[in-house]
């Protein structure tokens, strides 16, 4: 999809600043609350904007560790991997990967004990074949968009 810039305008005001509402976006961008709206519904209705419920820290939950398990799969059981996984209440995030492995999953844990319970029960997953896990020690980068935005190209004008 292409953004014009009043579309950038309004992701970045979103990102910069989710807890307004849109009216007060539209005040700061001199646009219509209605055009706000409509804008930001195109952008739902095409898959730019995906969510929003709130972040939750794991660890302030009291998961401390967090990992990542690449998976070997059994070939043509892909699907039904996945779809076990999403009975792991630990598993946070799967992808398809190319390379060495067929799945990346970050998972996250209590303690180390605790990580080893949860990959056992990875493992234990029928179409598994192997994992290997590495724990993560610090984020350095939280996942992020905004600077994405901030890098689109600019020039269009708004419909």
């Amino acid at each position: 999809m292409e953004l014009d810039d009043l579309d950038r305008a309004l992701l970045l005001a979103l990102l910069e600043r989710p807890r307004a509402g849109l009216r007060e976006h539209a005040r700061a961008l001199g646009i219509a609350r209605g055009t706000a709206q409509a804008r930001f519904l195109r952008l739902q209705e095409r898959g730019v904007i995906v969510g929003f419920a709130p972040q939750v820290n794991p660890e302030a939950l009291g998961y401390d560790v967090q990992a990542f398990v690449t998976l070997h799969i059994t070939q043509g059981r892909l699907d039904d991997v996945a779809e076990g996984l999403e009975n792991v209440a630990e598993v946070v995030e799967v992808h398809s990967i190319t390379g060495d492995g067929d799945l990346w999953a970050r998972v996250v844990a209590r303690n180390n004990a605790h990580l080893e319970q949860v990959v056992q029960g990875i493992i234990g997953t029928p179409g598994v074949e192997r994992t290997r896990t590495e724990i993560a020690l610090t984020e350095r980068i939280a996942h992020r968009v905004l600077p994405l935005v901030r890098a689109l190209p600019r020039g269009r004008r708004g419909a």
